[in-house]
């Protein structure tokens, strides 16, 4: 099949992006990582010693990320429905993390373990259809805030991927009332034309849970 005229357009942006040829040149796995990095820059999220979810894995630049900040003493459980190529410190399941056997499997690798940050750079696959691309985003980032809910540390934190759009001011309220601090991040690493945004919580509320 010839490619489309808007494949070749992201081919030659892709292949001309800072970030791309960055994260070619440090061996990450893709260019997320820098949105992670410059993230925990700013947020001081990763630590030596926690544990960290990471949901939506694949191709792994953020396990990458993780992994190395949180050191051999801390733990990295990455899940995506496509496959992982190994990463040292990270343990990974291949899953959907919309069925519960999967979640089953995510809860034994934590072993009892609390959770010290969640993130998700989980988004579905695009159809085309604007409102049910974003229906199906926000559910994931619905999904991803119940499971930090669960196992978040009081004090732990949930990085999620959302896209500003319909149902964005809804799971923005309702992440407001689960969480004591909540914040925008748009790293630089992000397209300009993007709608994504990262909201980044931090501090389970006492009286927190699903409504």
């Amino acid at each position: 099949m010839k490619p489309s005229k808007t494949s070749k357009q992201w081919m030659r942006e892709h292949v001309s992006d800072p970030y791309v040829q960055l994260a070619q040149k440090a061996g990450y796995r893709s260019r997320a990582a820098y949105k992670l990095l410059e993230i925990d820059e700013r947020d001081h999220l990763l630590k030596p010693g926690m544990v960290v979810v990471d949901l939506g894995a694949t191709p792994g630049g953020w396990s990458q990320v993780a992994a190395t900040r949180v050191g051999q003493a801390g733990k990295v459980i990455a899940l995506d429905l496509l496959p992982l190529d190994p990463l040292a410190g990270v343990t990974f399941i291949q899953g959907d993390f919309r069925e519960e056997s999967v979640l089953h499997q995510l809860e034994s690798a934590l072993a009892g373990r609390s959770v010290g940050l969640v993130i998700s750079d989980m988004a579905p696959n695009i159809s085309g259809i604007v409102s049910a691309d974003q229906a199906r985003a926000m559910y994931l980032a619905e999904l991803a805030m119940e499971f930090a809910l669960e196992h978040l540390t009081p004090e732990g934190s949930f990085l999620v991927k959302v896209f500003q759009g319909a149902g964005f001011e809804a799971y923005l309220k309702n992440m407001r009332q689960h969480f004591v601090r909540v914040v925008s991040r748009k790293p630089k690493a992000s397209r300009d034309r993007s709608s994504e945004v990262y909201l980044l919580a931090s501090g389970t509320l006492e009286n927190s849970g699903n409504p």
